[in-house]
């Protein structure tokens, strides 16, 4: 029988190679299958470490010049000089263009003439020495008398405020006291007594009233202003309180008037109608006589007081007049001289300051008008703008780094620093952005305005810190925690060399709670709970697939301060 069997294997070769192949095979995945099915759940660890963890926030915008400017003249004119071209850099000060002088020149020339015209003028009046003298002698007579007008003035209202209290005070008495009547007041007694007869006394009792309380009103404010002047105030402020005084005085003098008016037309009504008036309204018409007279010669003083300085001052006036007027004739002519030549200055135009000239739009010959751009300069040096939203801009602060890198430059990384922050921000459907300037540290030639940029700004730096990757911090509720695993140190180094692959544990990691600071895309900072060397869980991995659940810490995107390592990623 085994001679018929080899025989047979001996025939069919192929055949037979063929099943020992599967048996083969089949043998194999059914040892491994039975080897796993025990196997348990495999994890992916990681280990506590200090690092420096950096912070940051991205945003994407585009390259521009610090600095630009519109170059436009201030003045109309053709343009008889251009000294640049597209894409020429320039310093400051250097001529960009020049407009035609010629008009100005003329006018300048125009103005040194009269200029001249004036100052022989005024030289010819100083040289009147009779004249010169005779005009000193009345200025000095007219500033004597002036000085005195002033003191006569000051006096004259000190006078005036001598009677006027007691004059005030019997206006009052004359309307307002119940000399009649227990229950009634003076004023009320003579529109009563005759309004019967005639209304009008009611427009009588309403002027008298009104002047009453105008004249008190000026009369309130003039005396305190009195109470604090003295005859050593400034001229400026004697005249003034003259002029109150005076106008109060008026005040006053039409209040007597009015009053004297509605008792006058009491008196007249009832005498009219055969009714003889009350004895005491004639005793009020003689008081107010007397006050018409005293305001009358207050008037007249006053008065004469301010016509007095007035004439004084006119004589100054006329005195210094000739020669000061002809003064004010060459002083004018030197502003318009002096003006003329600030306006030659407007038709040369300069660059302000060190940068490259563009949009250069204009050539010798074109006519140009003010205010329109002739070319743009910019500043060799740019900045990076880019735009934030309400809650990024918060953490933003100027002179935070920044690192910029470029669409079109792959390559090339650039720092900055903040250097302007919006204060107002800008809603576009229904979402607030809000502008940030920021400067490049180094200038590169390869980096155009206009480029496409992305700005990673570093918002905080903890250096020398306990950190894992995000994947293992775990949340419940409000609270944080990570499945620690413990092990003995030469557990922990064979443990974490199998980190890629997944490990098998001989016992369950225990649920650890920690605290954590800050925190980035990759990784987070260990406040509390662990120590540096902890092993921790951060995914699992299917033992049917060997396949990872879920990553451990990424590298990618890290971004790094020059002279400080860490891992970084936008939060």
């Amino acid at each position: 029988m085994f001679k018929k069997f080899f025989s047979a294997i001996t025939r069919h070769k192929i055949f037979t190679l063929i099943i020992i192949i599967l048996l083969a095979s089949g043998g194999y995945f059914g040892y491994k299958r039975l080897n796993n099915k025990g196997a348990g759940i495999q994890y992916v660890l990681a280990a506590v470490t200090k690092d420096t963890l950096i912070v940051s926030v991205s945003g994407s915008g585009q390259v521009s010049s610090l600095d630009q400017v519109d170059i436009k003249p201030k003045v109309s004119g053709d343009v008889t000089f251009v000294g640049v071209e597209n894409g020429q850099s320039v310093k400051t000060g250097t001529l960009l263009f020049q407009l035609d002088t010629t008009d100005i020149e003329k006018t300048i020339e125009d103005a040194e003439i009269n200029l001249q015209k004036e100052k022989t003028s005024l030289d010819k009046m100083k040289g009147m020495t009779t004249q010169e003298g005779t005009l000193r002698g009345v200025k000095e007579k007219a500033q004597d008398n002036l000085k005195k007008a002033y003191e006569d003035g000051f006096n004259n209202v000190a006078n005036v405020f001598l009677d006027l209290p007691s004059l005030m005070s019997g206006l009052e008495d004359i309307l307002f006291s119940s000399d009649f009547s227990p229950v009634q007041e003076n004023i009320n007694f003579y529109t009563d007594g005759v309004k019967s007869y005639d209304d009008r006394v009611l427009q009588y009792q309403e002027d008298a009233i009104n002047k009453y309380q105008i004249a008190r009103k000026a009369y309130d404010q003039n005396f305190q202003d009195y109470k604090s002047a003295s005859r050593f105030s400034e001229v400026g402020a004697i005249e003034l309180l003259i002029d109150q005084t005076y106008e109060t005085t008026k005040d006053i003098a039409e209040a007597v008037k009015s009053i004297n008016n509605l008792i006058q037309f009491y008196q007249d009504e009832l005498i009219e109608h055969d009714i003889k008036p009350h004895a005491l309204s004639n005793t009020h018409l003689a008081t107010l006589n007397t006050y018409t007279g005293k305001t009358n010669n207050f008037l007249l003083t006053l008065l004469s007081t301010r016509n007095s300085i007035q004439s004084n001052k006119e004589t100054l006036i006329e005195t210094d007049f000739d020669i000061k007027d002809q003064e004010i004739k060459v002083a004018q002519a030197e502003d318009v001289l002096n003006e003329d030549k600030k306006k030659l200055a407007d038709y040369l135009i300069y660059a302000p300051f060190d940068g490259i000239i563009i949009n250069l739009n204009v050539k010798k010959g074109d006519s140009v008008s003010s205010g329109t751009a002739l070319a743009t300069i910019i500043t060799k040096q740019k900045m990076a703008e880019t735009s934030l939203n309400e809650v990024d801009v918060a953490k933003i602060k100027v002179g935070q780094k920044v690192t910029l890198t470029f669409d079109a430059l792959s390559e090339v990384s650039i720092s900055g620093k903040v250097l302007e922050v919006d204060s107002i921000g800008t809603a576009s459907q229904g979402v607030v952005s809000y502008g940030v300037k920021i400067s490049l540290d180094t200038q590169d030639e390869r980096v155009k305005p206009g480029m496409s940029v992305t700005a990673d700004i570093i918002t905080d730096v903890k250096q020398d810190v306990l950190v894992l990757p995000n994947s293992a911090i775990k949340s419940q509720g409000n609270s944080k925690y990570v499945e620690f695993v413990e092990a003995p140190d030469d557990i922990k180094q064979k443990l974490l060399a199998s980190i890629s692959e997944g490990v098998v544990l001989s016992s369950s990691p225990k649920q650890q709670s920690i605290e954590t600071g800050i925190s980035n895309d990759t990784s987070t900072e260990i406040v509390s709970g662990l120590n540096e060397g902890d092993i921790v869980v951060t995914s699992t991995v299917s033992s049917s697939t060997n396949s990872n659940s879920s990553t451990t810490r990424s590298n990618q995107n890290q971004i790094r301060i020059p002279g400080v390592g860490g891992f970084e990623g936008g939060r």
